[in-house]
């Protein structure tokens, strides 16, 4: 069975951090990503790396502030927000590709979702 665990949300002030995981277990696969969801809004993508190159491509919203990265050995990515602002208050999804596609769409496996809020 194949599962995506997200953890690491919180409550952070403006211009703070916060380090999110996804561990993966069931399967291996060749890229993950992350979206986030706003309320009353679209889901968005944010981030996604290859697992095998380490490629990366972020949105621009979030380039220069957020870090993707995973670990190979524990099947886990993460993402490293710094300087967070309110508006990327959301709740965050992790999101896997079989074939490894790192683009905004077509993800195979979606975790749960895990709540960050910025507050001003």
């Amino acid at each position: 069975q194949v599962q995506l665990v997200e953890s690491g949300g919180g409550l952070v002030q403006a211009g703070g951090s916060l380090r999110l995981s996804c561990a993966a277990s069931g399967r291996t696969f060749r890229s993950m990503a992350w979206f986030r969801q706003a309320p009353r809004k679209e889901r968005e993508f944010v981030a996604a790396i290859s697992w095998s190159t380490t490629i990366t491509n972020y949105a621009d919203s979030v380039k220069g502030r957020f870090t993707i990265s995973r670990d190979s050995a524990t099947n886990t990515e993460y993402l490293q927000m710094n300087s967070l602002k309110p508006e990327d208050t959301a709740v965050y999804y992790c999101a896997a590709s079989i074939v490894g596609n790192i683009g905004p769409s077509r993800y195979d496996y979606w975790g749960q979702g895990t709540q960050v809020t910025v507050s001003s």
